[in-house]
């Protein structure tokens, strides 16, 4: 029986650190964003008509199951996108960004307006299967965007930084399962 209960916990301390996969895409259980070590609080896909689009992962510095305490926290987050549709073009990618800040923010973007645009911005360019798009958020500086590890800019505000995030954690997510995968439910 103790070699059991031994077993058991062996593979449950491996298994809480281990990196996971999804998809076919390998996320760690801890990255470095500027600077700073995050830990994958979850993971998973977007789906649209049961084809895989994206798989996201979500690093906090505190992990969490409360969707809400994260999209608030004034702390350091980051959202990984890596693309895994060829079907995901700059034009639908900016039309989801664009539908996302309208729920998440319940219809009140006018004044993140210019900052969604330029959010939308970083997306023009064509995207191919195997892009990854990085959103990290740093208290005091805002959300940075990197494309395959290239910044393409960074967007102040902590209101900004809510609508962004309650794009996948908020009451109307853009995809409920993706949701429950990013808050390890």
């Amino acid at each position: 029986m103790r070699l059991i209960l031994f077993v058991c916990s062996i593979v449950f301390v491996v298994s809480a650190y281990a990196d996971i996969t999804v998809s076919g895409i390998a996320i760690p259980s801890t990255k470095i964003f500027s600077g700073k070590s995050l830990t994958l609080n979850g993971a998973g896909i977007r789906e649209k008509f049961w084809m895989d689009m994206y798989v996201g992962a979500l690093f906090v510095t505190k992990k969490t199951r409360d969707g809400n305490t994260l999209i608030n926290a004034d702390e350091s987050i980051a959202m990984e996108l890596t693309i895994v549709s060829s079907l995901i073009t700059s034009d639908k990618m900016s039309d989801a960004v664009e539908e996302g800040f309208e729920k998440s923010s319940k219809g009140n973007v006018a004044s993140l307006r210019s900052r969604i645009d330029q959010f939308k911005g970083f997306f023009k360019e064509k995207i191919k299967k195997g892009d990854v798009f990085s959103m990290i958020y740093e208290p005091g500086k805002g959300v940075t965007v990197l494309r395959n590890g290239t910044k393409a800019g960074t967007i102040s505000g902590l209101d900004f930084k809510k609508g962004l995030f309650g794009i996948w954690l908020g009451d109307e997510p853009a995809d409920k399962d993706l949701k429950k995968g990013l808050l390890g439910t």
